[in-house]
C-alpha cells in the first residue's frame, strides 16, 4: 500500500512538472509575439524560457530576421539541458539538434528526458577539442549549412570555433569573458585539457574576449548583431544572411557581467566587485592576439586600454 502511495505521488509530481514546462513554453511564445513588435535592437528583445539570461528571446528574434533554410542546430557545454540556449528552438519552433556534452551522466540525463523521445534531438558524450570537433560533427552526419551554432565550454571556446570547418552555422551564440575587457584580443592559452574549475580556484579564469570572438568571427564572414544584458553571450550572423540587421562595435556589445560567480580557494563564493574578481586573475596568462604571444591578464588589459 505504502509503495503504490509513493508512486502515485511520483506521477503527480511528474505531471505538475510536465503542466509548469508547458506554461513556461506558452508565456514563451506570448513574449516572443509581444517583443517581435517592439521597434527596437536585438539585445533589448529578451526573454527566457530554458536560457540562462535572456537568449530564448534574442535568438526568436534573429531567427525571424534570419532566413533560415536549415532548421537545425548543434550545442555544446550543455550539461543536463534543462537550462540551454536552444531547448526552446526545439519545443517551440520544431528544430532538430546535436547537443554534446563532456559529461557521461548528463548525456544519459538527456537521453531519459521526455523531451528526447518527443523531438528529433540527438546527443552525444564528448570532450571538445580542436583535434576533435570537427570528427564529432562528421559521426553525428552534421556538416555543412546548418541555423544556429551556440558555444559554451567555459575554456576553450575560441579554439574550438576557430578549428570548426565542417559546419557553417548562420547564427552563432557564444561565451565572452566580460573580466577581460571590452578592448583586449585574449584568450586562455590553448590546453586540450583544461577544465574551468581546475584551472583556478575563482572559477572566474575561462574563455576569451569579446574582441577577441568578434575578430575571430569577421575572420570567418561573421558580424557582431547582439549581446546580452548579463554580459556573458554574444551573438553573431552570417554576413551573406545578416540583410539589415545592425552591425555592433564590441564597445556597444560589451557588458561587465552582472553575476557574481567568483570563489575563494574553500569553493566559496565571495560575491566580490568587478575589479576585486579582476585583480584575483590578474596574474595568469592569457594569449594576446595583437602581440601574438603569451602575457598576463592585468597587462593585456593595460596595454589595449593604452
Amino acid at each position: 500500500m505504502l509503495i503504490k502511495r509513493i508512486q502515485r505521488v511520483l506521477r503527480r509530481y511528474g505531471e505538475l512538472h510536465a503542466r509548469i514546462v508547458r506554461l513556461q513554453e506558452a508565456v514563451g511564445r506570448i513574449e516572443g509575439r509581444q517583443v517581435a513588435s517592439i521597434d527596437t535592437n536585438a539585445g533589448e528583445r529578451e526573454f527566457r524560457v530554458f536560457s540562462q539570461w535572456g537568449e530564448d528571446g534574442i535568438i526568436q528574434y534573429l531567427i525571424r530576421n534570419i532566413p533560415i533554410a536549415r532548421k537545425l542546430f548543434v550545442e555544446f557545454g550543455v550539461e543536463n539541458y534543462l537550462e540551454s540556449n536552444t531547448r526552446f528552438l526545439l519545443t517551440n519552433n520544431c528544430w532538430s539538434g546535436l547537443v554534446i556534452d563532456g559529461s557521461a551522466s548528463n548525456v544519459e540525463f538527456i537521453k531519459r528526458d521526455p523531451i528526447y523521445w518527443a523531438s528529433n534531438l540527438k546527443a552525444e558524450h564528448a570532450f571538445l577539442t580542436r583535434e576533435n570537433i570537427n570528427s564529432v560533427f562528421a559521426s553525428a552526419a552534421i556538416r555543412g549549412d546548418i541555423g544556429l551554432l551556440s558555444i559554451d565550454i567555459d575554456g576553450n571556446d575560441y579554439w574550438i570555433w576557430e578549428a570548426i570547418d565542417s559546419i557553417s552555422p548562420r547564427i552563432v551564440v557564444c561565451e565572452y569573458n566580460s573580466h577581460f575587457g571590452p578592448n583586449a584580443q585574449v584568450s586562455t592559452p590553448y590546453n586540450p585539457e583544461f577544465v574551468r574549475d581546475r584551472a583556478h580556484f575563482s572559477k572566474i579564469y575561462y574563455g576569451a574576449s569579446i574582441s577577441a570572438l568578434n575578430s575571430l568571427g569577421e575572420s570567418k564572414g561573421y558580424s557582431l548583431v547582439a549581446s546580452n544584458s548579463a554580459g556573458n553571450n554574444i551573438f553573431f550572423a552570417r554576413n551573406d544572411v545578416r540583410g539589415s540587421l545592425p552591425i555592433l562595435s564590441c564597445a556597444d556589445g560589451y557588458r561587465r557581467a552582472v553575476f557574481r560567480e567568483c570563489h575563494d580557494e574553500e569553493g566559496n563564493l565571495t560575491f566580490d566587485d568587478f575589479e576585486t574578481r579582476l585583480c584575483k586573475i590578474g596574474h595568469l596568462p592569457v594569449y594576446d592576439f595583437r602581440s601574438k604571444r603569451e602575457r598576463c591578464v592585468a597587462d593585456a588589459i593595460a596595454s589595449s586600454v593604452g
